[in-house]
């Protein structure tokens, strides 16, 4: 289990838990899907998947566990691939690890006018104020959100930001997954 603190909300502490997961595979990796469901649910349903898991001995009653998905095809836009998403009724929730450029909000004046995406992002990797971040960025059925920020230059768990809109168009778009 990880070193998320106890306090928090479910939510929270599975978005940390699966950036701490990330963390530790390193920068540079593709973005990763995780299904959310309820661990007491799960201890139920499926006590061998959960022994796998190692959820057996822990002692806490209410939860979520992620379950990482197969990979992201990288041959489509992450948009896209996410309005192809159905879960099953046992998936109580979602999130996605996934890693960008930022620049700060002082850069927004110096974008040249006119780029298309392929220039912009050419324009975005060269400016000298980016930040590589990954976003983790979880969502419940019932709309609850929750996200954690890591800065690549500031990679420690102490640094990792945290927040229910820090990434608002990203939990829309995984909020979407659960529209019929």
């Amino acid at each position: 289990m990880s070193n998320t603190p106890m306090a928090a909300s479910p939510l929270t502490r599975a978005v940390l838990e699966i950036d701490e997961y990330v963390s530790g595979l390193g920068w540079d990796q593709p973005a990763r899907l995780f299904a959310l469901v309820d661990t007491a649910r799960l201890r139920t349903d499926q006590p061998s998947l959960a022994d796998r898991l190692g959820l057996q001995e822990e002692t806490e009653s209410s939860g979520l566990t992620p379950i990482e998905q197969d990979e992201i095809p990288t041959d489509q836009p992450l948009d896209e691939f996410l309005g192809t998403i159905a879960w099953p009724d046992a998936v109580v929730g979602c999130a996605l690890a996934v890693e960008r450029l930022m620049l700060p909000p002082s850069a927004e004046a110096q974008v040249p006018q006119g780029l298309d995406e392929a220039k912009l992002a050419r324009w975005v990797a060269e400016h000298p104020d980016r930040q590589e971040v990954r976003m983790t960025v979880a969502v419940l059925r019932d709309g609850t959100r929750d996200s954690a920020l890591r800065l690549r230059e500031k990679d420690a768990a102490t640094e990792v930001l945290t927040g229910s809109d820090l990434v608002p168009g990203l939990a829309q778009a995984l909020t979407a997954t659960f529209e019929e």
